[in-house]
């Protein structure tokens, strides 16, 4: 066999593809792009990934954990730049090599997440990145300041994802208002007192903004031609409603009902992977695997783990043996890429980008151990 011309040969690796695993084979990549892939031994030359895992880079579509970066205790904030640069080098070493940053947009505190947007500007272009970032909408819809919000944002070209979320307690995520309480009192240490003035609040703003606000945020959505997601479907009603919006990506339903109409809609369903590795929801809705099972898992998302996209994606045939390691491997690579519309990405082919992990696994534990964006060596 001859040596293909190339900048990089990766050999002795069990590549996963999009379709099957060849368990020991090479790629080679040239120009930043997958130049060609084969099984058995490699060129002459070709870097020894000692049986190791190649795979796509991942590709992450909804994570807010740039927040826990940002604001690291309560009322503590840090350097926006600094958070966005240590948040990425903790993407790229989970193996994430496109992430989609997930920034609120409307806040009963007054807060915009626009800070965080120009940081991550400013570190594009200053190459301080390893990943690919773009950025998602949370768009909170009863809140009255959210269209303000999303107007200062959704002009960037980097907007590729927008999301209908209201988290108003009683309904959604949040029917049983117990966990909601539960979630604050753990985040900010809100008394009851505190939480019942935020609740009802929150109760208001939606009777008086939601509907408004929610037709205005699809309609531009739809004229900048942005990807739509609809978030924690509960209901035959929320089904209809996310129909009607023409959304592309529903993420995290919560009920076995709701994503069965969603996957017969033919809407992709996200759910989160912390929820695979844990064994279920924090929240006590359904588990992704339960849904996997069904047949109705598409996409997964760290969400607030980096680290557990990998391992939930690993640890999915385990569960569910219909699913086997290429087709786990798609709901973090070729899957996510296809909604938002990447098709450079996200599979292991001759001319796609060369965005590339090393993945080694010792005691069930998946370590990263290279990671090539385009060819280039970031971690």
């Amino acid at each position: 066999m001859t040596s293909p011309r190339s900048e990089t040969v990766i050999g002795n690796a069990r590549i996963v593809l999009a379709d099957r695993v060849i368990e020991h084979g090479w790629v080679a990549v040239t120009g930043g792009r997958i130049a060609e892939f084969g099984e058995g031994d490699a060129p002459a030359g070709s870097e020894d990934a000692a049986g190791d895992l190649i795979m796509p880079g991942l590709i992450e579509l909804h994570t807010d954990h740039l927040e826990a970066h940002y604001q690291p205790r309560p009322k503590v904030f840090w350097d926006p730049l600094a958070a966005v640069v240590s948040y990425d080098a903790q993407l790229a070493t989970s193996g994430i090599t496109t992430v989609l940053d997930s920034l609120r947009v409307g806040s009963d505190e007054g807060v915009t997440d626009g800070r965080l947007a120009e940081a991550i500007t400013a570190a594009r272009e200053a190459g301080l990145l390893r990943s690919d970032h773009f950025l998602h909408l949370r768009c909170e819809i009863p809140m009255p300041n959210v269209l303000d919000q999303m107007h200062e944002l959704i002009g960037r070209p980097d907007v590729r994802l927008m999301s209908l979320m209201d988290h108003t307690p009683g309904q959604r995520q949040f029917r049983d208002e117990g966990k909601l309480r539960e979630y604050y009192r753990g985040k900010g240490g809100s008394s009851d007192a505190e939480l019942d003035v935020m609740f009802a609040r929150r109760t208001a703003y939606q009777k008086v903004h939601a509907a408004d606000n929610l037709r205005e945020i699809v309609t531009q959505a739809h004229a900048h031609e942005i990807p739509l997601a609809s978030h924690d479907d509960t209901t035959g009603e929320n089904v209809i409603d996310a129909i009607r919006d023409r959304v592309s990506v529903a993420e995290f339903p919560t009920t076995i009902e709701a994503a069965r109409g969603l996957h017969e809609a033919g809407i992709g369903i996200l759910m989160g992977a912390p929820n695979v590795v844990r064994g279920g929801s924090h929240s006590g809705n359904i588990a992704a695997v339960d849904l996997a099972r069904e047949g109705m898992l598409d996409i997964l998302s760290s969400d607030y783990i980096p680290s557990s996209l990998l391992m939930a994606a690993l640890q999915l045939p385990g569960h569910v043996p219909a699913i086997d390691l290429a087709s786990a491997v798609r709901t973090v690579t070729k899957a996510p890429a296809e909604a938002i519309g990447l098709a450079d990405r996200g599979e292991i082919a001759a001319g796609k980008r060369a965005d590339l992990i090393r993945v080694h696994v010792a005691r069930d534990v998946p370590v990263v151990r290279s990671v090539w964006r385009e060819g280039e060596r970031v971690a």
